[in-house]
């Protein structure tokens, strides 16, 4: 009875709103079409609003898990026209608490004492009250002062019965409209479904949190509060309480005297850090989840909490975005396209001309701009917009990394509206791609990867010596043959040596061979005894290795 309560509310909802006009009629089989035709909808009238708006609202209306998977979203701009898009950005987690006794219960059960045994001070009235969880002030008996947060009693069944609902309106859309297959919706009700779940486990966003807090420790671009692991469960987190100007506050931060475009650079330098350093940034960097600390007004830094959504990229995805990045500051379109088509982002039989004439369509116009007039975040966007109509799939890496500097750009340009994005980061990127290719990239890969291969390379002089010593060991060998076991043995080592040696050779040569023909040496802007050291280091390898 409940699921058939709760679907004659989504139908009444989706009758007011009239979000049949989003679906695509000519597409569907005759008999589904005939249906839509002639549903009761059509005694609604129109609401005199835009198609972005009416869908704002009725997710509202529909309640926290619709109103949270039209947050995310409103990043799918991949999947959504710029008006919807706009529309859903507005979405705000409107949600009443639930009652503090409620509360005190579900922390009590979680933690298996009293509030009181846990705590010297405890509030019941909510600090604040979203879809998932709200948060509670209190103070630990060693005086340190604490935020709990507890997960919304009963979500996990809500969330259930409209995943349900959500996965069923997925597969009808990939089954009957054409985009479907290439846009995967059911893919994307899934990762929403991940990104759902994972917010309802606080201990994996206090491991979030851990992580980003040790990223940065010591750091003067942000600060992570502390976990108190002690006190944390799945459905209950405590943190360290923390004090600060909320970001989007521009009056309070300009009363304190913040200087603004320090502030807007060290959110740049954030996360194109956490995205290429750490390999894993905080995904959900919306105004409500970032404060200042103004103590320091000429050198502020940043407060985030939050920690429930977090993003990741693989090695080969951070090189590409950044080859990807600054293959356009230089207008390198061909140089662009083929990354797509080497990273697998588009198909393999993509045409490279025609590809590269496409990013040039796109990115001339814009580059004939004032930098600080361009919005680095829809310019990311336009190219995948145009890279869909060469077939490609969605990314959910990179889809996460543009919502996360879309809302990083918007940020910044909120308060400091001259903040040049492209300069900021261009600096950011050359460093960190000469870190990448050069000696000390070099290096640290190489410690990182050569000894498996030296321990997997020479695998047939090993079985050889293997051998030799299990004959010995199994088969009693008389004396004077002993020393003749030693010579081979001795010989064995020298082979073992030269290979090793051989091997090391032939990784330096190939990376200074892959660095040329990649313009990864340009890029770097390495100086030429780049290649000409790597080759005397070979040769010195070679040397050694044939004593």
């Amino acid at each position: 009875m409940t699921r058939l309560q709760r679907l004659i509310r989504i139908a009444w909802v989706f009758c007011r709103y009239r979000l049949d006009t989003f679906l695509p009629l000519a597409e569907l089989p005759p008999a589904l079409r005939l249906f839509f035709l002639l549903a009761p909808w059509h005694l609604f009238p129109m609401p005199k609003l835009s198609r972005g708006d009416r869908l704002r609202l009725a997710l509202e209306q529909l309640g926290p898990v619709f109103v949270k998977f039209g947050q995310i979203l409103s990043t799918r701009r991949d999947l959504l026209p710029d008006d919807m898009a706009d529309s859903l950005r507005q979405l705000q987690d409107r949600v009443p608490p639930f009652p503090g006794a409620q509360a005190q219960a579900l922390i009590e059960r979680a933690l298996g004492a009293s509030v009181s045994d846990s705590f010297a001070e405890f509030s019941q009235q909510p600090m604040a009250s979203a879809s998932v969880a709200q948060v509670h002030a209190a103070t630990l008996h060693n005086g340190q002062r604490v935020v709990v947060k507890v997960i919304r009693p009963g979500i996990e069944k809500v969330i259930r019965q409209d995943l349900a609902l959500m996965y069923l309106m997925a597969t009808l859309l990939e089954r009957y409209w054409s985009e479907g297959r290439r846009l995967h919706p059911v893919d994307v009700v899934a990762d929403y479904d991940t990104t759902i779940h994972d917010e309802l486990d606080l201990q994996r966003e206090a491991a979030n949190a851990s992580q980003l807090r040790r990223n940065f420790d010591g750091s003067s671009l942000i600060y992570i509060p502390a976990i108190d692991w002690a006190f944390t469960r799945k459905n209950v987190l405590v943190m360290e309480r923390i004090h600060g100007i909320p970001v989007a506050d521009v009056d309070a931060l300009q009363a304190a005297g913040v200087n603004l475009q320090v502030l807007a650079e060290k959110g740049v330098e954030i996360f194109f850090t956490q995205v290429f350093r750490d390999s894993f940034f905080h995904a959900d960097m919306h105004p409500g989840n970032i404060f200042v600390d103004a103590s320091t007004p000429e050198d502020p830094k940043y407060i985030a909490i939050d920690f429930g959504i977090v993003g990741t990229l693989a090695p080969d995805d951070q090189s590409y975005l950044a080859r990807n990045l600054l293959a356009f500051f230089r207008r390198d379109y061909r140089q662009v396209a083929q990354l797509h088509i080497q990273s697998g982002w588009v198909p393999p039989d993509t045409r490279v001309n025609e590809f590269e004439a496409a990013i040039r369509t796109v990115c001339e116009p814009i580059f004939e701009r004032p930098l600080k007039e361009i919005s680095f975040g829809h310019f990311l966007l336009r190219l995948f917009q145009t890279a869909r109509r060469f077939n490609m799939e969605v990314q959910p890496q990179l889809v996460l990394l543009q919502k996360t500097l879309l809302n990083v750009e918007g940020l910044g340009r909120q308060l400091y509206p001259d903040l040049d994005l492209w300069n900021t980061a261009q600096p950011f990127l050359e460093s960190w791609m000469r870190k990448r290719i050069g000696p000390s990239g070099l290096v640290k890969s190489l410690q990182t990867h050569l000894p498996a291969w030296l321990e997997q390379s020479p695998e047939m002089p090993q079985l050889v010596h293997d051998a030799l010593l299990q004959i010995r060991s199994g088969n009693p060998t008389p004396r004077g043959n002993e020393d003749t076991l030693a010579l081979i043995e001795a010989a064995q080592r020298r082979q073992n040596r030269r290979w090793r040696h051989t091997l090391m050779a032939g990784v330096l040569v190939a990376i200074a061979a892959i660095g040329v023909e990649h313009n990864l040496v340009d890029v770097a802007r390495e100086v030429p005894l780049y290649g000409w050291g790597l080759l005397a280091a070979a040769t010195w390898l070679v040397a050694r290795g044939s004593r």
